[in-house]
C-alpha cells in the first residue's frame, strides 16, 4: 500500500514516522518547498508543487497511491482543496490530519478576524508596536495603508521575507517550539502592545498566546480555513495511523 503525505508539520512528520515502521507500507512525504532547509521526515520525500488538482491527480495514478493524507499547515487553503479534488479524480480515499485550534480562556484578548487583511484594519486600534507571526507569506497585507505606516512591526519568520513589507520592520528568524520565558522576555524587550497570529493551534508556538495574556496584550487571532467536506478529518498522528490501516 502506497500512501502520499503532504507534509511539512509536525504532525507529518510524526506520522511519516509510525508509518515508514508498518509492514507493507510505502510512505512518500511531499513538501511544498517554500522553506530552505525544511526537517525532512523518514522515508520517501518529494519537493515542490504538482501543477494544481489534476497535476496531483496525475502524480497519485502514476504512483499507484492508495491513500492521500493532508497533513499540511492548517492555513495552507489552496493545497488543501487542490487535495480533495484530486482524490475524487484519482478515485483515493481522502485523510485531514489538523491539530485542533487554539481556544481563549480567562483572561485573554483575543479579537478573532477572517484574513490578514482584517488583522491589518483592526490594528491601529488596538497598539502600535506590533508582534506579526504570521510568517513571511502575506506581509503585503500589513502595507499601502497610511495608518499602518504609523506601526512598528517585529515579524517572526524561518526564512526571511521578501517585499512587500511594512514599512517599519524588524525581523526575527527562527524555528518553534518557542518557550514560555523567551516569549516573556521578547514582549518586553521590544515593548510589544499588540500581537497578530493564525489559529494555527499545537503547542510549539503557544505560549505567545500565555505571555501576551500575562502582560495583558491583545491578539489579532486570523480563524483558520475549512477543511474540504470531503475529506475525513483526524486530530493526532496515531488516530491517522488507525485510518490508514482501515483502508487496507
Amino acid at each position: 500500500m502506497h500512501v502520499l503525505i503532504l507534509g511539512g508539520t509536525t504532525e507529518a512528520r510524526r506520522l511519516a514516522e509510525l508509518l515508514t515502521g508498518e509492514a507493507g507500507l510505502r510512505v512518500t512525504s511531499s513538501l511544498a518547498g517554500r522553506v530552505a532547509a525544511p526537517r525532512l521526515p523518514p522515508g520517501e520525500v518529494r519537493v515542490g508543487g504538482f501543477g494544481g488538482a489534476e497535476g496531483l491527480a496525475a502524480w497519485v495514478r502514476e504512483h499507484r497511491v492508495d491513500a492521500l493524507i493532508d497533513a499540511t499547515h492548517p492555513f495552507a487553503g489552496t493545497i488543501s482543496f487542490n487535495a480533495a479534488s484530486a482524490a475524487a479524480l484519482a478515485h483515493v480515499p481522502l485523510l485531514a490530519l489538523r491539530r485542533p485550534g487554539w481556544v481563549a480562556g480567562e483572561g485573554d484578548d483575543w479579537h478573532p478576524v477572517d484574513s490578514l487583511e482584517q488583522a491589518a484594519r483592526a490594528l491601529p486600534a488596538l497598539g502600535e508596536r506590533v508582534f506579526l507571526t504570521t510568517g513571511r507569506m502575506g506581509l503585503a497585507a500589513f502595507t499601502g495603508d497610511p495608518e499602518l505606516d504609523g506601526l512598528w512591526f517585529l515579524v517572526r519568520s524561518v526564512d526571511a521575507p521578501e517585499p512587500p513589507f511594512p514599512a517599519r520592520m524588524e525581523v526575527i528568524l527562527d524555528r518553534g517550539p518557542f518557550s514560555l520565558e523567551g516569549e516573556r522576555e521578547l514582549l518586553r524587550r521590544h515593548r510589544v502592545d499588540v500581537v497578530v497570529t493564525k489559529d494555527s493551534g499545537g503547542v510549539a508556538t503557544a505560549p505567545k498566546l500565555v505571555a501576551a495574556r500575562e502582560a495583558g496584550v491583545p491578539v489579532v487571532v486570523v480563524r483558520r480555513p475549512a477543511v474540504p467536506a470531503s475529506a475525513a478529518v483526524v486530530a493526532t498522528p496515531r488516530e491517522a495511523v488507525t485510518w490508514v490501516r482501515l483502508q487496507r
